[in-house]
């Protein structure tokens, strides 16, 4: 059965392949569940010039039908001029695919996944190619300045500040723009010798994979590719959250997640129209909590379930992932609601004693 199942994937990932532009060299076969939210960590300092940051992310075992987390690390740049597309995962239509990163002029479509560290959905702001040199962005990369001198300072704000790992289905909605299409048939290779290292050395500890560490990983991130033990790898609680990253622990539960946030009060200079602007987000406000409490209920629910069936750990760890994605889905919704809210009201026009004269 197993067999039928990842040949019928295959096929179903070859067909995607043949329909989608944004589509690249290697995608995986179908996984029916994505993978868990982004952990919050700390960058490592830049370990020398030439150094392109590499962000982490989920990647998975066929053998052990795992999630592992494959720690950000510092790449030596296998070409001047090339940058890094990160992997990522979307969604198919019947199932999760992974579609490998690569290395190229330019950095194409990664999922508007908000990796952190200057990958923050579209493009990288860490840095840039100049005269056959890279130049770091301290603002976004630790990078000591005694040491390594092509360095500028520009200052990033980042509006996708959420920790989702996929693409569709509940998770980023992200689709590629026509310079993120073309790079994908630039010329470009794919991950080098070192990150190959470095994904396995990843896959062959336990403390990586995801039934193990509850989105949690041993080893979030590592200075040098492969250097999971060494003084520049960064463990899993450390301090920080670097630019664009930052956050505690992902929520897993809607109890988890901090209070429903308040926009801003109206003001348009129309009393009448602040007054039913407000309503709205009273009413918006209120629905979202409703909501919380409903899918809070329906977790504790299984929880109580799951107690009564003694259930392993393994099936355990499954229904809290899951809990994991309904709670992050529910949470992106609610700002996707409240960014849409304040477009319509913003984009509405004014009272009839506001009009310019």
């Amino acid at each position: 059965m197993r067999f039928v199942f990842v040949v019928r994937s295959l096929l179903f990932a070859v067909l995607l392949m043949a329909v989608s532009g944004a589509a690249r060299a290697q995608v995986r076969v179908a996984i029916a569940f994505g993978p868990p939210v982004l952990p919050v960590y700390e960058q490592p300092i830049c370990p020398g010039d030439g150094y392109l940051w590499t962000p982490g992310y989920w990647d998975y075992d066929y053998d052990a039908l795992d999630y592992y987390w494959i720690p950000g690390t510092w790449i030596l740049a296998p070409e001047v001029g090339f940058l890094w597309t990160p992997p990522y995962w979307g969604w198919g239509g019947s199932g999760f695919l992974f579609y490998d990163g690569y290395w190229g002029p330019t950095v194409g479509f990664y999922g508007g996944i908000n990796y952190g560290f200057g990958y923050f959905g579209s493009g990288y702001l860490g840095g840039r190619w100049d005269g056959g040199h890279f130049f770091y962005n301290t603002t976004i990369n630790r990078v000591d300045v005694n040491v390594i001198h092509n360095v500028y300072d520009t200052r990033v704000t980042v509006t996708n500040d959420t920790h989702v790992s996929y693409n569709g289905h509940g998770g980023i909605d992200a689709r590629p723009t026509a310079q993120e299409e073309a790079a994908a048939h630039e010329k470009h290779i794919g991950p080098v010798a070192a990150q190959t290292v470095h994904v396995q050395a990843a896959r062959s500890d336990p403390q990586q994979r995801a039934s193990f560490n509850h989105g949690q990983p041993g080893v979030v991130a590592t200075a040098r590719p492969g250097d999971f033990k060494g003084n520049g790898a960064v463990r899993s609680g450390g301090a920080g959250g670097g630019a664009g990253n930052a956050g505690a622990r992902p929520a897993v539960h809607p109890s988890d997640l901090p209070a429903v946030a308040r926009p801003a009060a109206p003001n348009t200079g129309d009393a009448k129209l602040d007054k039913k602007y407000q309503q709205q987000q009273d009413k918006l406000q209120g629905k979202q909590q409703q909501e919380r409490q409903k899918l809070q209920q329906q977790q504790d629910k299984e929880h109580q379930q799951l107690a009564k069936q003694t259930a392993n750990d393994a099936r355990t760890q499954q229904v809290e992932q899951r809990h994991q994605q309904q709670t992050q889905q529910l949470q992106q919704r609610h700002t996707q609601q409240v960014q849409q809210m304040q477009q319509r009201q913003s984009a509405a026009p004014r009272g009839a004693g506001n009009k310019p004269r």
